[in-house]
């Protein structure tokens, strides 16, 4: 289910990266004066969508795990321990 999860995940990075490159692309083709900024608010739409896979990939699968304790504590034994 998590490898699921995380494939949809960088197909929707994917996706995304690429509707902002060509969303890039023809702003600088429409306007040639204004590619800096266009360059700039394209360079940090692509860190955030990345940010966003990078999170998926990193943090998501630690929220799957067992809620017990990381350690397992060693068994109680009923009976108390003889001392002779």
């Amino acid at each position: 289910m998590l490898a699921i999860g995380i494939g949809i995940a960088a197909l929707g990075c994917g996706i995304g990266l690429g509707l902002i490159g060509y969303g890039a692309m023809n702003g600088m083709a429409r306007q040639p004066e204004a590619i800096a900024k266009l360059q700039v608010q394209m360079l940090i739409a692509l860190a955030f969508v990345e940010l966003v896979y990078l999170l998926t990939v990193f943090v998501v699968p630690g929220s799957f795990k067992s809620s017990g304790d990381p350690i397992p504590a060693a068994p109680v034994s009923a009976s108390a321990p003889n001392g002779g």
